[in-house]
């Protein structure tokens, strides 16, 4: 199965692109092939339109809470209310989410989503430093406007299947909270380094197939990418890998998504969050 691995931003350029992992999972083995640079939300859509059969992780929220839904009146459905979503500027969507936290208390503006509580994951209705409300403005309309099917919101019987990842999940199984990336050239230290390389071997390691059914073969060159990528893009493009081919291997099992899933908010895909939801 050929596997994608995205690492999602809310306005793609040059300096800063989106960051797509391309791999191919075959005979247990996830064979990491390439890393492609996509400068435009056009390249990204392209890549949904892109001929089945595949399956990608996204690392961006891909809905709302249900307490934000519900408190702005939106429809329940995700289909709905991401139409609705994408019926407004960025500018308007930036308002509305501005209003909405004016008049709330402290520890009651930006609402958590249920797997982002599991996750320890940022709200999508943030709009600064971790700007995951507007990656949700840009990539939620997108992916409904695709004709791909999104895990679990829209499932449907198209060749194309796509999860919400999370790579900061994988990381924390082999570096704990340590920080493995920064933006910022003065704060790109030899300590986030030795974390990529850590998380690297990690994933490298006897133990991953345990936790993932599968092992991951990383060329010497994507590796040295990695590593050298202070920014963590095209690290976090191939945790997003494992992340799909993982959910991929329980699609007889709703991709590794719990029955009782909020089909509003969605879902995060990992082996860890499949454990806790049978608990």
């Amino acid at each position: 199965m050929k596997i994608f691995g995205v690492d999602f931003t809310s306005k793609p350029a040059k300096a800063k692109p989106i960051t797509c992992a391309q791999a191919r999972l075959k005979h247990g083995i996830l064979n990491i092939q390439g890393l492609d640079e996509l400068l435009s939300f056009r390249d990204f859509e392209d890549l949904l339109s892109f001929r089945g059969p595949w399956v990608a992780g996204m690392d961006f929220p891909f809905g709302q809470s249900r307490r934000f839904i519900n408190n702005m009146g939106w429809p329940e459905d995700w289909e709905h209310y991401v139409a609705g979503v994408n019926a407004m500027d960025r500018g308007e969507f930036v308002h509305l989410l501005e209003a909405y936290k004016a008049d709330r208390p402290y520890g009651d503006k930006e609402h958590k989503r249920a797997i982002d509580q599991r996750a320890s994951s940022i709200s999508p209705q943030k709009l600064y430093g971790v700007p995951v409300g507007k990656m949700f403005y840009e990539g939620a309309p997108r992916l409904l406007n695709s004709p791909a099917s999104i895990i679990p919101m829209r499932m449907n019987a198209d060749s194309r299947v796509i999860i919400e990842a999370y790579p900061s999940i994988i990381a924390r199984r082999y570096i704990d909270r340590r920080s493995y990336k920064n933006d910022t050239p003065a704060k790109q230290t030899e300590a986030l380094e030795q974390a990529r390389r850590d998380i690297i071997s990690g994933i490298q390691s006897a133990g991953f197939r345990d936790i993932y059914g599968f092992d991951l073969f990383l060329p010497d060159a994507i590796t040295e990418i990695c590593i050298e990528d202070a920014t963590g893009d095209r690290l976090d493009a191939v945790l997003c890998c494992i992340q799909a081919a993982w959910a991929w291997g329980r699609r007889d099992q709703g991709y590794g998504v719990p029955n009782d899933v909020d089909l509003a908010e969605g879902w995060i895909t990992d082996p860890l969050f499949e454990t806790k939801a049978g608990q």
